[in-house]
């Protein structure tokens, strides 16, 4: 369920109350669940991307593979690595980084490990970079144009850019006619 925070007060124990507001119906959860304990988890919403979005950028990298001689995966990553916001640098213990790095290719293709010396003693630096399945909107346009670039500079035709914000950003209208239809009542 999606909804925007709108609300915190303090009550004079210390404790706090959080409102959410949302627009999905939750009467019946709620006369289920208000006199319980319950797990609360509250998390930044991400628009995701669309399955066709990540059937077209694997269409280009398999173009881009084929003209070039170069394995699909390393045309994935390479992308990967060229896009920002899509990895995070870490600090860990000498004997910790290898199996740091094991785990983390178990993810999936995208998901790598890059290991630098730490000025910490005894510490090594291990970037690590998110595949794309676990991208938003806006990382996955970012992944597709760069490589709409390297097919566009082999020479290989690619989509226009208002097929590319189909792609990416089908769902933005059904965002807009809900608001639409919101304000409308």
């Amino acid at each position: 369920m999606i909804g925007k925070l709108s609300g915190l007060t303090y009550n004079q124990d210390g404790s706090q109350n959080i409102t959410v507001t949302v627009t999905d119906n939750f009467a019946v959860e709620y006369d289920e669940l208000k006199e319980n304990d319950v797990n609360i988890e509250i998390k930044k919403f991400h628009k995701r991307r669309s399955l066709d979005a990540n059937a077209y950028a694997w269409t280009i990298i398999d173009k881009i593979a084929e003209k070039t001689g170069e394995k699909k995966t390393n045309v994935y990553r390479n992308a990967i690595r060229e896009i920002g916001g899509v990895s995070t640098i870490i600090c860990v213990r000498d004997v910790a980084a290898d199996a740091l790095c094991r785990g983390w290719a178990e993810h999936g293709t995208g998901w790598m490990t890059e290991k630098t010396k730490s000025k910490i003693p005894g510490c090594t630096n291990v970037t690590l970079w998110y595949g794309s399945s676990v991208y938003d909107s806006r990382q996955m346009s970012m992944l597709i144009d760069s490589l709409i670039q390297d097919a566009e500079a082999l020479g290989i035709p690619t989509i226009t850019e208002k097929e590319k914000e189909r792609l990416i950003g089908k769902w933005t209208v059904k965002e807009e006619k809900k608001k639409e239809k919101k304000n409308d009542d």
